[in-house]
C-alpha cells in the first residue's frame, strides 16, 4: 500500500483546504511554541554536552547505516534467541502478509494496538479492518483519530487538529460519551472503555522505537500506560520493526534516550519506556506467551545506498515540524503524506519514489531551521533540495515549466530582448496596479496569481537605472565642463 493518503488531491487543493481552517493554525503555533521553549530549556541546560551529544548520537546512526545488512542480521538473530519469532518483510506488502497469516494461525479476529508510524506507514488497520479483524486504537490521540475516521496531523501528537469540545462530541456521536468537555472527564470515560478492550483483546500490536542489536530487545516510548498493557495483556504479540530504527547496544540506546524526549516534546524524559526481550518467561506473571517481529525494509536499503542516506538517522522526534514555518501554516494535513513536515519531504519521495507524490517537496521554504534543531544533524533542507534537482533531472517536474524558463532565459541574455521587455513591461503593469502595486485584485493573472493572491508586487518603475546612471554621468560631465 501507499504511504500517501490523499493522493485523490493536489498539494494545492491540500493546502487551500488547510489554509481556511483557523483552529489548526493556532493549535500548531501553540504546540510550536510550547516546545520550542521547553527544548530551548534543556539544551541550554546542557552547554555543550548537547553538541556533543548530537554528534556522538550521529556517528552511531551513521556506524549503523554503513554497516546496516550486519546489524539487522545481529539483531535478528539475538531476537531469536530470546524466544522471539522472526518475520522478514521487504515490502509493506509483505508486512501485512506475515500479520494476516499470524492472526489466521491463531484464529484471532480482534487486536489492540499503541502507537506506530509503521503500521501507519503500510496502512494496516484499514487491511485488518477489510478481513473482518477488530482493531483498536489504545492510545488517547490515535483512538480519537480511529473513532473520527481522521488521519495523524504530527507524528508525536496525532490529535493536534482538534480541540476538546470536538474530541468531547466525536465520543458523543460515536460512542455513548454524555459528559463534558473537561479533558479529564473525557480520559476517564476512554480509560473505563478501554479496560474491556484490553482484556478481552487477543493479540496486542506495537511499533518499536528503538532495537538493540546485542541483546536483542525491543523498546517502546510512551507517555500513557497503554503500550505496557498492549505488550502484557495479549497473548500474542506483534512487533513492527524497521530497519533503521536498529542501534548497537545499550549504550547507543541511552544516547538516544537522552535526545529523543528533548528533541520531540521539551522533556528530559518520558512517563513509560519498556525494554522487551522476548516472551513471558517461566515464573513471569505477565508478558505475552508468543512475540513476532515483523522487520520491515520498505525501501530503506534502497535510502541507505542514496544520496539521502543520512534520512536514515532520522528518530521520529518531530523536532522538524515544531520548528517549521510551512507546516504551521499548511499543518500536518497539507502534506499528503503520513509523514508530515521537513522529514516527510525527505523520506515519503525516498520510499515511494517521484511519481507517488505528486509536488510536495516544494512546500518548503529552504530556511535550514529544521537542519538546526535536528538532534541527529539530518541537513534536512539540502536533502529536499536534491530532491527538486532530481525530479527536474528525471523530467518529472510540471510540463510548462521547461518553456517558460527557456523563454526567461532566452529574455535575460538578449539585452534587446530584456531592454524591450521593461518597455513594455511598466506601462503593462501600471494598467493592471492597483495603488501603485499588483494586489489581490491581479489575483486572476496565471502565474502571477500564486503571488498576488496573499501579498503585494511592487510594479517596475517607469524610469531604468540604465536611463537614470547615463543621464547622471551626462549632468555631471557638463557641470564639471561649465566649471572650467
Amino acid at each position: 500500500m501507499s504511504i500517501l493518503y490523499n493522493t485523490e488531491a493536489t498539494l494545492a487543493e491540500r493546502v487551500d483546504e488547510c489554509l481556511s481552517d483557523d483552529f489548526k493554525h493556532n493549535a500548531i503555533k501553540a504546540a510550536q511554541e510550547a516546545f520550542y521553549v521547553k527544548r530551548g530549556q534543556l539544551v541550554e541546560e546542557m552547554g555543550e554536552g548537547w553538541q556533543q551529544l548530537r554528534m556522538h548520537a550521529m556517528e552511531v546512526r551513521n556506524h549503523v547505516t554503513e554497516n546496516l545488512d550486519y546489524y539487522v542480521k545481529q539483531f535478528a538473530q539475538n531476537a531469536e534467541a530470546n524466544g522471539c519469532i522472526m518475520h522478514y518483510a521487504p515490502s509493506g506488502d509483505d508486512a501485512l502478509w506475515e500479520v494476516l497469516d499470524i492472526f489466521e494461525s491463531h484464529g484471532a479476529a480482534y487486536a489492540v494496538k499503541s502507537k506506530s508510524m509503521m503500521t501507519e506507514e503500510v496502512g494496516l488497520n484499514e487491511i485488518l479492518e477489510e478481513t473482518g479483524i477488530k482493531i483498536t486504537e489504545t492510545d488517547c490521540a490515535e483512538n480519537i483519530l480511529q473513532t473520527a475516521e481522521s488521519k495523524p496531523s504530527h507524528i508525536v501528537v496525532p490529535a493536534l487538529h482538534f480541540n476538546r469540545s470536538a474530541i468531547a462530541d466525536i465520543y458523543r456521536e460515536k460512542r455513548g460519551y454524555d459528559g463534558t468537555d473537561v479533558p479529564e472527564e473525557i480520559t476517564h470515560f476512554l480509560r473505563k472503555i478501554l479496560r474491556h478492550e484490553f482484556m478481552e483483546a487477543q493479540v496486542g500490536i506495537r511499533g518499536c522505537n528503538f532495537a538493540v542489536a546485542d541483546t536483542g530487545s525491543v523498546t517502546l516510548v510512551t507517555n500513557e500506560g497503554n503500550g505496557r498493557m498492549v505488550d502484557s495483556f495479549p497473548k500474542v504479540q506483534i512487533v513492527f520493526v524497521g530497519i533503521d530504527r536498529i542501534v548497537p547496544d545499550l549504550e547507543a540506546l541511552d544516547t538516544m534516550m537522552a535526545l529523543l524526549p528533548r528533541s520531540a516534546v521539551g522533556a528530559k524524559m518520558t512517563a513509560y519506556f519498556s525494554l522487551d526481550s522476548g516472551p513471558r518467561g517461566e515464573g513471569e506473571i505477565d508478558g505475552p506467551e508468543e512475540v513476532h517481529i515483523v522487520l520491515m525494509d520498505n525501501g530503506r536499503h534502497e535510502l541507505a545506498n542514496s544520496e539521502f542516506q543520512d534520512m536514515l538517522r532520522c528518530m521520529r522526534c518531530g523536532a522538524c515540524l515544531n520548528i517549521c514555518p510551512v507546516y504551521r501554516h499548511i499543518t500536518g494535513h497539507g502534506y499528503g503524506s503520513i509523514y508530515p513536515g521537513p522529514m516527510g519531504l525527505v523520506l515519503t519521495p525516498g520510499l515511494v519514489g517521484y511519481d507517488a507524490i505528486d509536488n510536495m517537496v516544494y512546500a518548503c521554504s529552504l530556511c535550514g531551521a529544521c537542519t538546526e534543531h535536528c538532534p541527529v544533524s539530518i541537513p534536512i533542507h539540502d536533502l529536499v533540495r536534491q530532491h527538486r534537482i532530481n525530479i527536474v533531472d528525471q523530467g518529472k517536474n510540471h510540463l510548462i515549466e521547461v518553456p517558460i524558463f527557456k523563454a526567461l532565459g532566452l529574455f535575460w541574455s538578449s539585452l534587446p530582448i530584456y531592454m524591450m521587455g521593461m518597455k513594455v513591461g511598466a506601462p503593462v503593469m501600471e494598467l493592471l496596479a492597483h495603488d501603485g502595486v499588483l494586489d489581490a485584485s491581479s489575483a486572476w493573472i496565471p502565474v502571477v496569481k500564486g503571488w498576488t493572491s496573499t501579498r503585494d508586487f511592487d510594479i517596475l518603475s517607469k524610469s531604468r537605472f540604465r536611463t537614470w546612471f547615463k543621464e547622471h554621468k551626462e549632468e555631471q560631465k557638463n557641470a564639471e565642463g561649465g566649471e572650467q
